[in-house]
């Protein structure tokens, strides 16, 4: 049984994402996956962003299109993880970025959500014929690695950018 569903963001859920955005702020952790919730200034600003992403014609310069998901338990609806799922990829998605980014949030770490969060995601990906699907993460990440291992991921190389390097990670659906 899934404790997690994935549902595209919505009015309804304003409430959650802003407490979702004020808690990865207070932490300082980086808020993959949300479609530049971190720098909106209202929801609204980054609803109307959210949907301009949707799609390949109102998609923002230098972007690529992706379809953003909320992870909300199916208990109680509460917020708990971000995916971002790219439609195609650019040169840069190719080597750093990927496919998919996520994230969980702090209080909601270490309950094996993140791994779910990716199945979900993965079943996704499948109905858009995104089979072939590329996962990126820091080398020092190694709790990304464990959870991208978990759903399939091999590990094709390494790239150094800037001080770190990313590693990069295929998912062949079948």
């Amino acid at each position: 049984m899934n404790r997690l569903r994935l549902v595209l963001p919505s009015l309804k859920y304003k409430d959650e994402l802003l407490d979702y955005k004020r808690e990865f702020i207070e932490s300082g952790d980086s808020m993959d996956g949300t479609a530049g919730l971190r720098n909106a200034n209202t929801f609204e600003e980054w609803y109307s962003a959210f949907c301009d992403n949707l799609k390949e014609e109102t998609v923002g310069e230098g972007l690529v299109p992706a379809t953003t998901y909320m992870a909300i338990t199916t208990d109680d609806e509460r917020l708990v993880g971000m995916i971002d799922i790219r439609h195609r990829l650019n040169n840069y998605l190719l080597n750093f970025g990927g496919h998919i980014g996520y994230s969980v949030r702090k209080s909601e770490r270490n309950k094996g959500y993140a791994t779910e969060i990716l199945a979900l995601a993965l079943i996704e990906c499948k109905k858009m014929n995104i089979n072939h699907v590329l996962i990126t993460c820091d080398k020092e990440n190694v709790a990304s690695a464990k959870i991208m291992i978990k759903n399939g991921a091999k590990l094709e190389n390494e790239i150094p950018e800037g001080e770190g390097i990313t590693q990069r990670y295929w998912i062949t659906l079948d």
